[in-house]
């Protein structure tokens, strides 16, 4: 549905050029939610402006649902927009417009009479489960409820792409689920393929089924979420992922030297990271009886990726070097990653 190729965008300012994009080339498949998550200044709100060409590239070319839009002329290129809606982190809501009239601002040129307008934004507005807020203004709704304005608006030309730029970045967390849920609805009701721009790994892992990690301008990563999340390969995906889970406690306990993570000599502080395979078997029980060790555990974590199970588990090893090298072994036929993150077997 999107094809992006060699995707550069420079800006120019008094220190020179700004390489905000650098030769990114992906695909987004039909009816799929896509992700691309970055640090701010990462250039993930360019490459996501780049689709729709509100920043046109400066170099590479752009296809949305079969057609090259850095080919287009300008009237063309606006009717092709027609067929990409979009929604942002502040809503961009008109302060001056009902509900109605903000929903209803894109079909003023579209040719449909006053009655068939009517019939769409109502019928939106239900979609968006805003019924009785069409007559009232965007300073009487919540952050969430305008949030559904922005995306009943974006839906009202019919389009086959959504660009969600950090649109749920102003919300609190419970409102930021009830608007990924929608967006999880109108990707399968009305087969709209949507691309999330985020920063928050969160998102990616509630409603995307891909997601890209963009550093510098450039694809630091791609996969699939359950992929991603079974083996992260570069450093920025590991820190993202480490944002929404428990494990990630054991790195400031061994900052601070906290004496729940002190190693007596002989012993070794292990992360591992368990695949869906792997979380339901005893494997620490296993260890410990086949390896004659003694395993601490200090956080562990569970969670549900795209219907399939997740863990991880912090924990300290203490048995002979040999004993606890054989479990080492164990643990890499059984295609655990594991993180040494303290060592005293040398101690």
């Amino acid at each position: 549905m999107i094809r992006l190729e060699h995707i550069n965008k420079t800006f120019s300012d008094k220190s020179g050029l700004i390489h905000a994009v650098r030769d990114v080339t992906l695909r987004v498949r039909p009816g799929e939610i896509y992700g691309i998550i970055g640090h701010s200044g990462a250039g993930k709100s360019t490459l996501v402006r780049c689709v729709n060409l509100l920043e046109r590239p400066t170099s590479g070319q752009v296809w949305v649902d079969g057609v090259e839009l850095t080919a287009l002329r300008a009237g063309e290129l606006r009717k092709a927009r027609k067929k990409i809606g979009m929604i942002f982190q502040q809503f961009n809501l008109m302060a001056g417009r009902t509900v109605f009239q903000n929903v209803a601002i894109g079909l003023q040129y579209s040719g449909l009479s006053r009655a068939h307008i009517r019939e769409r934004v109502e019928r939106l507005l239900s979609f968006v489960e805003l019924e009785g807020k069409a007559n009232v203004y965007p300073s009487q709704l919540s952050g969430g409820q305008k949030q559904r304005v922005a995306v009943a608006r974006a839906l009202a030309n019919e389009p086959r792409v959504l660009l969600c730029d950090e649109a749920t970045s102003a919300l609190d967390p419970q409102t930021t689920q009830s608007i990924l849920s929608l967006l999880q609805k109108l990707n399968r009701e009305l087969n709209i393929t949507i691309v999330v721009i985020t920063h928050e790994m969160s998102v990616i892992k509630k409603i995307c089924q891909r997601v890209a990690v963009i550093e510098h301008g450039a694809i630091a990563e791609e996969n699939e979420v359950l992929g991603l999340f079974a083996n992260p390969r570069q450093q920025v995906t590991k820190d993202f992922l480490y944002t929404t889970s428990s494990l990630s406690g054991v790195y400031p306990l061994v900052r601070e030297d906290s004496p729940v993570v002190r190693l007596k000599p002989g012993e070794v502080l292990l992360l591992m990271r368990y695949g869906t395979t792997q979380v339901c078997q005893p494997l620490v029980s296993r260890m410990s009886k086949q390896f004659d060790l003694e395993i601490n555990i200090l956080f562990g974590d569970l969670e549900i990726i795209e219907g399939a199970p997740m863990g991880g588990t912090a924990a300290i090893f203490h048995g002979t070097p040999e004993n606890i090298k054989s479990a080492l072994k164990f643990l890499e036929a059984e295609h655990i990653t594991v993180e040494v993150i303290r060592d005293a077997r040398m101690a």
